[in-house]
């Protein structure tokens, strides 16, 4: 599923045109977005948690030349997935 085939299953669930889905769901993302860049949780009960966690600098190595390089710290978002969701999948 894309955001285009989300938007049209939102907007057939909740009885209302592909726009106003279509903005319901682009404001959605951005408010995540924008929390999890401002270092903040976000957590949807049942769905998952969005976070931010400190990736180390490694020692990583080009696979062509087989050269060490160093890969620097980064941050990185993380997602871990709720109950409800992990047990529908099962």
């Amino acid at each position: 599923m894309n955001k285009a085939d989300l938007i049209e299953k939102v907007a057939k669930d909740c009885d209302m045109t592909k726009v106003v889905a279509e903005q319901v769901l682009n404001s959605i993302l951005n408010t995540i977005t924008d929390a999890v860049a401002a270092g903040d949780k976000v957590s949807l009960i049942g769905f998952g948690t969005f976070s931010v966690n400190d990736r180390a600098a490694r020692l990583g190595r080009n696979p062509q030349t087989g050269q060490s390089i160093q890969i620097p710290a980064r941050k990185v978002v993380k997602f871990k997935a709720g109950a409800k969701l992990a047990e529908s999948i099962r």
